[in-house]
């Protein structure tokens, strides 16, 4: 970025502060609780103020310094919050307002003509002031700083003694004078949050003469700092360079008492450590991100090694005392405990959050007719509120299907006992390894998908598991193993039951399948058509008939309720090794993310998750597949596959699909971006149409259809789309 696309980053940025300033102080409760307004319009102020420097904008700076002096006061409780100084403070934003007007027009300096008015604000700030706050508050460039060059050198006020001082560790980036930064000038800042009472250079880091660099920066800084600011505010003065920096800010004593009586006072709600040691003062945020990203990147990770605790990241780091985090899990445990006494949930009939649903369907549905009118007339304002209210009726949205949200570890935990007892009955020794409980779908999924679960873990049980004697001689633990595992992946919940048994045998099932006249003998079938035979109706390789299976009846029913649910099935196994059966599930049946495509004249839509990426395309004619970066991507044109009329666009689109592992295209002629889809099911009468799966209401009243995407990929791993139609 060069300079003049910077300035313009910093014009756009303060309009956007002065904006959010202006909000603000318009907002602020006078007769009551001001300290989060004033903060953030101190926040405002101050993110000007340092950006201006950066651009050597000094009657920026200066002008601002002065307002964020008064402001400061005010968060300190010297100076008191009144009509008067809002509207003064509004004035002021006019007045930023105008400089930075005329500094997009061009003019860099200070306008002549507007100095009078600027100056009538100063006075105006001053005269606010607590007495004798201007001299404490002197512009940056003119406060005092002794800097020692000598290692190890303090300079400690004597009359204070052994005082009870922050103290801040600072390592500057070798960089930082290149990227327009002064230290010095840092800790001259510093001293307008309290007073600078000792402080040491710390030169190790300069390298020979010879080797030295004019323009980096090798020193560091050891402070000792006296001041009633909290940590986040002594952070904040260094916010423009801590991503270069190290930084360490150490608490003094009495702030380490402070900070655990704020611990143990904090409300009963539940919190993770690192968010109560950020909301009671002891860390910052920044630093709280720094020590999450180490634990999930430690320098040294081993495979056996469990991660590091956040709480001893932190006081290595020197960030905070040991006491502090004592006392940060004292009170997380108390709170977990607490919450564990708690019953904090109520009982909804279901039927009225079905119907909650409906009608936050119905809104999207009327949200996008808004937006649509907004595009055509032109109405900024229209199209302003109509993206406000798209956000917040996704916002409805999300919250309404969490309500509906369930994990699946109560019903995968039905099992343990299932396998027991089953294992039992059959005489074999069974464990059940439970992973994934944490994933989420909606409650009315999980009810339904119990029975299929429960036919699929017996199944295995049964069919899957050997007796213990013929896995000891095929060199096999005597215990079998059931696994059952859900994980969320392109926007579906995957379930997969898996054995580690003696698998399928796929001439056994081809040779009864065969022999059932269910395939033709001549017809060739891969190892997974071979393996989904097992879901046909009656299907039964087993040589004997017991309590749990062999007559049939079951997978069949397994598959049908899974379909009913826009899901599917599918069957892998390694004979020898074990078999897995996997379901694949939408996350919601009402609403989805989608993304409109255009074929001719008909708009359809595609699940958004299962979307990899869009790529322009010249296809050529006949081709059914393309090179994506090294790798054969097959692909099925819509036009062809749903025979629509007109002739293909010179330069088409291909949608890249991803289902499980399986990667496919579609070919469209026109992207037309994402759009939220309430889904409204087929009639009966269309429930054999293939690669369908379900329709909605454009803005405009149209209705477009949904792609159905593992019937897709199933056409395109195929025979194709022609012989698909033709079948």
């Amino acid at each position: 970025m060069n300079l003049d696309e910077a300035l313009q980053t910093f014009i756009t940025e303060s309009r956007e502060l002065l904006e959010d300033m202006e909000n603000a102080l318009l907002n602020v409760d006078i007769a009551g609780e001001q300290g989060e307004a004033i903060n953030a319009i101190f926040r405002a102020a101050h993110t000007i103020k340092g950006s201006a420097g950066l651009f050597s904008l000094d009657h920026i700076v200066a002008f601002t310094h002065v307002v964020e002096s008064l402001l400061d006061e005010v968060r300190d409780g010297r100076v008191t919050l009144n009509d008067e100084m809002i509207v003064l403070l509004l004035s002021c934003c006019d007045y930023l307002s105008g400089m930075t007007d005329a500094l997009a027009a061009g003019q860099l300096e200070a306008d002549p003509d507007t100095a009078p008015e600027g100056e009538m604000l100063l006075q105006q700030l001053r005269r606010h002031m607590a007495a004798g706050s201007a001299e404490a508050h002197a512009a940056p460039a003119e406060a005092p700083l002794a800097v020692h060059a000598e290692p190890g050198v303090e300079r400690i006020d004597k009359d204070r003694g052994d005082s009870d001082y922050w103290h801040i560790s600072l390592r500057f980036g070798r960089g930082v004078l290149q990227n327009g930064m002064d230290p010095i000038a840092f800790l001259r800042y510093l001293a307008k949050l309290g007073r600078i009472v000792g402080i040491a250079t710390v030169p190790d880091a300069l390298p020979a003469a010879d080797d030295m660099d004019a323009e980096l920066c090798y020193l560091g800084f050891e402070i000792a700092f006296d001041s009633t600011a909290d940590r986040e505010a002594i952070a904040a003065v260094f916010e423009f360079v801590q991503d270069d920096c190290e930084i360490r800010i150490i608490p003094p004593h009495s702030k380490v008492s402070h900070y655990v009586d704020l611990i143990r006072a904090l409300p009963e709600q539940a919190a993770r450590l690192g968010e109560i040691l950020v909301r009671c003062g002891s860390v910052t945020a920044h630093e709280l991100e720094g020590a999450l990203h180490q634990q999930s990147h430690p320098a040294n990770p081993r495979d056996d090694a469990p991660p590091q605790q956040l709480g001893s990241i932190l006081v290595d780091a020197g960030n905070v005392p040991p006491v502090v985090v004592e006392a940060a899990l004292a009170k997380q445990k108390q709170v977990s405990e607490q919450k564990a006494q708690e019953s904090r949930s109520i009982r909804v009939d279901s039927d009225k959050l079905d119907r909650l649903i409906d009608l936050v369907g119905e809104l999207i549905i009327a949200g996008a007719r808004a937006n649509m009118i907004g595009q055509h007339i032109q109405n900024t304002e229209l199209q302003e509120c109509t993206s406000t209210l798209s956000g917040l009726v996704e916002e409805v949205r999300d919250a309404a299907l969490e309500l509906r949200m369930v994990k699946i570890g109560a019903t995968f935990n039905r099992f343990q006992r299932v396998v027991h007892d089953v294992a039992r009955e059959l005489g074999k020794d069974i464990g059940l390894i439970v992973d994934g409980e944490d994933a989420e779908l909606d409650k009315t999924v999980v009810e339904k998908i119990g029975d299929p679960l429960m036919h699929l873990v017996r199944n295995a049980m049964d069919h899957g598991i050997e007796p213990a004697d013929v896995r000891v001689a095929a060199g096999k633990p005597a215990k079998g193993m059931i696994k059952l595992n859900a994980f969320h992946e392109s926007g579906s919940i995957v379930i997969e039951v898996s054995d580690d048994g003696g698998g399928l045998r796929k001439e056994k099932i081809l040779a009864k399948a065969v022999e059932r006249g269910l395939v033709d003998p001549e017809r060739k079938l891969s190892d997974s058509e071979i393996y989904n035979l097992i879901f046909e109706a009656g299907f039964s390789t087993a040589e004997k008939i017991t309590n749990l299976s062999g007559r049939g009846v079951g997978m069949d029913v397994v598959k049908r309720n899974i379909t009913a649910l826009r899901g599917s099935v599918d069957v892998s196994s390694k004979e020898g090794a074990g078999t897995t059966v996997t379901v694949r599930l939408p996350l919601t049946l009402a609403i989805i993310d989608g993304f409109l495509v255009q074929v001719g004249a008909s708009v359809f839509v595609i699940p958004l998750d299962m979307i990899e990426e869009c790529i322009e395309y010249a296809t050529e004619p006949g081709q059914d597949y393309c090179n994506l970066r090294g790798q054969v991507l097959p692909f099925v044109r819509l036009r062809e596959l749903f025979r629509i009329d007109g002739a293909a666009t010179r330069r088409e689109s291909i949608v890249v699909l991803k289902l499980g592992n399986q990667r496919a295209g579609l070919v469209v002629d026109t992207l037309l971006g994402e759009f939220q889809t309430v889904i409204k099911p087929l009639s009966p009468l269309f429930s054999e149409v293939k690669c369908i799966s379900g329709s909605t209401i454009l803005g405009s009243g149209e209705v477009a259809l949904i792609l159905d995407v593992a019937a897709l990929m199933h056409t395109v791993s195929g025979k194709g789309a022609a012989a698909a139609l033709a079948a």
